[in-house]
């Protein structure tokens, strides 16, 4: 039987902690819709980025329960009996200086972007049990650590990776929400289910701190998927991704291969890395969707560069993946993104056919069905 796996950057970060909470008590539209999105591809696995939390259960709870396992004319309800909330970086205040202001304040001393601690944080939707003794988190992980560490200089091109003081580099995470092997048992069958969401590549000055971030969050990816010995998780657990280990790669990389501010090395070197099943990945099976194409000609009619039918933002770009290890067989897939004749429209464009972030969210659910090959 297929097995749905979905990533969806769903836009539920709020500028205020407890304000999410707030809305989803109150049936904001927004939320609404994107919860009939999820609802209409019903994964069996979703990852969501950008759902606030830290740590706490009743904002995910009440989208879970009155939003999700909800009968309505979306059809009937989508059950998660297991939810995992990632612990994020993401608006932990630093016990040293970051940005260099003489102070200690978010979110410019966050070990991740945010103004308060769990905004634009991760979470994990399943109908499979979840195997949280076998976790394996990189949160802490020091970016120092990574081989050929692309730390940012105070004068850009003089090689010192300086920007940081000593006392930053030595604890700054190299993850700026989380690096996350989630294991799920399928059946008599473990899949591990590999989390993250990088930083964006911008919002940075000349040093481009976000810029070289990113392409080593994405390259601590490559290798964890070669086992790498030097690696070492926040239990203390050594090296990567054991061989012939069954995995889905997924999240919003914050980085395009064709287009777009990212480093295109650090996102190709992975989509190409062997142990990824290619067609999903640079292949004829990377999800598409007929909505991005009328996007295209309507709002986008000359681009330069990539391939229009699989972006997944409005930017236009390809950021959000679900990347399968070569072992699993793609049967299906796609990217919910309506074309004005499709079922959805409406929860993404206005009554004069704009498409708006705020109308939904600035992403779109990328989703693939799976089986193992034997």
């Amino acid at each position: 039987m297929p097995l749905r796996v979905a990533s969806f950057n769903i836009s539920l970060s709020r500028p205020k902690a407890g304000q999410l909470l707030a809305d989803l008590h109150a049936g904001a539209p927004q939320i609404r819709r994107v919860a009939a999105m999820v609802r209409r591809v019903r994964p069996d696995l979703l990852l969501l980025n950008e759902f606030d939390h830290n740590g706490e259960a009743e904002a995910l709870d009440h989208f879970c329960q009155h939003y999700l396992a909800v009968s309505d004319e979306q059809g009937g309800p989508l059950l998660y009996p297991y939810r995992y909330r990632v612990p994020c970086n993401t608006g932990q205040l630093a016990p040293v200086d970051l940005d260099g202001d003489g102070r200690l304040s978010l979110p410019g001393d966050g070990l991740g972007f945010g103004d308060f601690p769990g905004q634009y944080a991760m979470v994990l939707l399943s109908r499979y049990p979840l195997l949280e003794a076998r976790v394996r988190s990189f949160a802490h992980l020091p970016w120092a650590s990574i081989p050929g560490a692309r730390l940012p200089d105070a004068e850009p091109g003089s090689g010192l990776a300086d920007y940081y003081s000593p006392a930053a580099r030595a604890l700054l995470p190299l993850s700026s929400k989380n690096h996350l092997d989630l294991p799920v048992q399928v059946g008599e069958r473990v899949l591990h289910l590999l989390l993250s969401h990088p930083t964006p590549p911008v919002f940075d000055g000349a040093e481009r701190r976000n810029w070289l971030r990113n392409a080593d969050e994405i390259r601590l990816w490559q290798h964890y998927l070669d086992d790498a010995p030097w690696l070492v998780d926040d239990q203390g657990g050594r090296g990567g991704l054991a061989a012939g280990a069954s995995f889905v790669l997924l999240g919003d990389l914050n980085n395009d291969p064709a287009a777009g501010e990212g480093n295109k090395a650090a996102i190709l070197g992975l989509l190409r890395h062997p142990r990824l099943n290619a067609a999903a990945a640079l292949g004829a099976q990377v999800p598409k969707s007929r909505g991005a194409l009328h996007y295209a000609k309507q709002q986008h009619p000359i681009w330069r560069v990539g391939e229009p039918a699989t972006w997944t933002h409005i930017l236009p770009l390809r950021l959000d993946y679900v990347l399968p290890s070569a072992d699993l067989a793609v049967l299906d897939g796609g990217v919910f993104w309506p074309a004005p004749d499709e079922p959805g429209w409406e929860w993404i464009a206005d009554a004069r056919g704009r498409q708006r972030g705020s109308r939904s969210s600035d992403h779109r659910l990328v989703w693939l069905d799976l089986a193992w090959g034997d």
